[in-house]
């Protein structure tokens, strides 16, 4: 029997990376989880623990570092993209890097109706999310980005149905015509190019994400995933394919007839599992191949 080395990454996980920045009385903050992983030719170390081309995992976390100083975060697409170009470009044995990225808001507290300049409380927002691939070989260096959030918790109360579903034996799930409709919206999204306006492009990817879900009069919640990926795409040409992933997190009238009440759509109980899972990718024809822009490393992004 043969057996192969046939596929290894290795990096550092979840290094939290605050970057506080005081070039003006009034601050600001940047707080990311960043995720590294390196990709070459490292079979000597899995094999027989020659560690001569490995760069430690706690270097990767140092760069990290250092980089929220040296390079600055403008965006977080930025910021991984040129941690990624420095790993392939300056540690020989490097053939691909992929940086994933998690960012954390902050709002700024208010003190007598005026924000404060260097006090801020945890948003409990969506978190943005990066992962940056570059990788290189003889046909030269190709750089992928996919862009993204997650725990993007959105509610509808009315505009939602389901119903002529299949049925079974086993189907117990009543058809209705208004329901709540609730999910925490995961979306990724690739970009076939690097010379993008990050900021810009992910305030305008999500304000499209929440109209299309506010608007779209729903019939199946993958109805409104695929309106609300064809409207990413229509909106953007230099976005190739969007992934989106909805937990449908469900909302059960409560009988309150036992007391004495009626409830006419006004009190549910939300139940957190189990849930569905819906799922879309919406790809634009003749998009740039995606490479390894998709291969995970830790799963953050």
């Amino acid at each position: 029997m043969t057996l192969r080395l046939t596929d290894s990454q290795y990096g550092k996980a979840e290094s939290r990376v605050v970057r506080i920045t005081r070039d003006t009385p009034r601050h600001e903050i940047t707080d990311l989880n960043v995720t590294t992983a390196l990709r070459g030719d490292f079979s000597a170390a899995y094999l027989v623990g020659d560690q001569s081309d490995v760069l430690p995992t706690d270097t990767q976390k140092n760069t990290a570092f250092a980089y929220a100083k040296e390079v600055g975060i403008s965006s977080i697409e930025a910021y991984g993209l040129a941690l990624a170009r420095h790993f392939v470009d300056d540690v020989g044995p490097v053939q691909a890097a992929r940086i994933e990225i998690e960012q954390y808001a902050w709002d700024r507290v208010v003190v007598d109706g005026v924000e404060h300049d260097h006090t801020w409380v945890r948003s409990g927002a969506e978190v943005r999310t990066a992962a940056v691939t570059v990788e290189s070989d003889e046909a030269g260096q190709r750089a992928h980005v996919v862009a993204g959030l997650k725990d993007l918790v959105v509610l509808k109360s009315t505009g939602s149905e389901f119903h002529g579903f299949l049925t079974d034996p086993y189907t117990t799930l009543q058809e209705t015509t208004d329901r709540v409709m609730a999910t925490s919206l995961v979306a990724q999204w690739r970009m076939s190019s690097t010379d993008v306006d990050w900021d810009a492009t992910y305030a305008g990817v999500k304000a499209i994400l929440l109209r299309e879900f506010a608007t779209v009069h729903s019939l199946a919640l993958q109805q409104t995933l695929w309106h609300m990926g064809t409207a990413v795409l229509e909106a953007f040409e230099d976005i190739a394919e969007i992934r989106l992933t909805a937990p449908n997190k469900h909302h059960f009238l409560v009988d309150l007839s036992p007391f004495g009440l009626e409830n006419p759509g006004e009190v549910f109980i939300a139940a957190d599992r189990p849930y569905g899972l819906i799922e879309a990718t919406i790809a634009r024809d003749g998009a740039p191949d995606a490479g390894s822009a998709w291969r995970p490393s830790g799963g953050v992004a």
